[in-house]
């Protein structure tokens, strides 16, 4: 793992997806508001963190490759504290297209005694402009040159098009890794990418098979191979690990690393993040499954959307050894 890791500063990523902040609101509730049956949260904190795509990106430096970021955010102050974010962390930003007509996306959670009490998101979801696809494509190939793999970073907030991905798939071609991080409605758009990662219920829904149990698990993730063209699928399944289904008929079951589980939040960014570098550095695919496994297994122990460090990866992996299991799915 050490070995490969020297790799990461080598690799190059691009990331193409919905950018987002994920503003937390902490307080105190301590009694019930006179108005309407709802509590009164005493605020004493908040603090606004990179999400969506950019979430991805983050993890993606974290780990230590070189990354590469693509994307809108709207004329708005959210979008300025965004871009000063990245400049901060030492992103390129000349893929990223201030749209006048939408809102940098927002979600905020309102966080009381460690409980989420609620969330509201400012967005808008319809598909971006044929104007900012052009300039998005533009960036797309400008990276080419410098990148050995593409992450498409699904959160259905209008960016990710089916035009846009069969662009980016025909720029890519054969040599470079397109990796999706997919969201449900959507599954149509991503066939002849390389790898894909849904959840259990975002596999369901693009199979239409219900996942309950084994059996229904090796259907899916059979189906999906089929239905996408892709070289592999992986599909996350919470408190039971990871599965990865590959082209060439291997299934490997992967449990998870997590000893206690904080906030699932940002967890699927930092896998596909993970995945994506792993597997665009030289590692297998199963390689690069279990690295991705081990990242989920911190990023979940933490509150907020986080990123990991190739130090927590090493930590993680010398505590855990999982019992993980391949074998042709017949």
């Amino acid at each position: 793992m050490k070995e490969l890791f020297k790799n990461f500063s080598r690799t190059g990523v691009l990331v193409v997806g919905d950018l987002m902040v994920d503003r937390y609101i902490y307080g105190k509730v301590k009694r019930i508001s006179p108005e309407a049956p709802v509590p009164v949260v005493e605020v004493n904190d908040e603090t606004l963190l990179l999400g969506g795509a950019a979430n991805v990106a983050h993890n993606v430096q974290s780990l230590g490759g070189k990354v590469f970021i693509a994307g809108t955010i709207g004329r708005d102050n959210v979008g300025k504290i965004l871009t000063n974010r990245f400049t901060e962390l030492g992103f390129d930003t000349d893929g990223i297209i201030v749209d006048r007509k939408r809102p940098t996306t927002v979600k905020t959670r309102v966080i009381a005694h460690s409980q989420q009490v609620v969330r509201f998101d400012r967005e808008v979801k319809s598909d971006i402009s044929r104007a900012t696809i052009s300039l998005l494509l533009d960036y797309v190939k400008s990276c080419l040159p410098h990148i050995k793999g593409i992450i498409i970073s699904d959160y259905c907030k209008g960016l990710i098009t089916r035009g846009l991905i069969k662009k980016i798939l025909e720029l890519a071609g054969p040599k470079k890794i397109v990796t999706v991080d997919p969201k449900i409605g959507h599954f149509s758009y991503y066939s002849g990418v390389s790898l894909i990662t849904p959840n259990i219920n975002e596999a369901s829904f693009g199979t239409g098979i219900d996942i309950t149990d084994e059996k229904s698990l090796l259907a899916a993730g059979k189906l999906l191979l089929k239905k996408l063209k892709c070289n592999a699928v992986m599909i996350t399944r919470g408190e039971d690990g990871m599965s990865l289904f590959e082209h060439n008929g291997r299934v490997t079951h992967i449990p998870t690393c997590a000893q206690e589980v904080y906030d699932v939040s940002g967890a699927g960014d930092t896998v596909i993040a993970a995945l994506t570098l792993s597997y665009a550095s030289g590692a297998s695919l199963k390689e690069a499954a279990i690295i991705a496994n081990h990242a989920a297994g911190v990023v979940v122990t933490r509150v907020g959307t986080a990123v990991v460090s190739q130090r927590d990866i090493i930590k993680s992996a010398k505590s855990c050894k999982p019992q993980v299991t391949t074998f042709k799915n017949r």
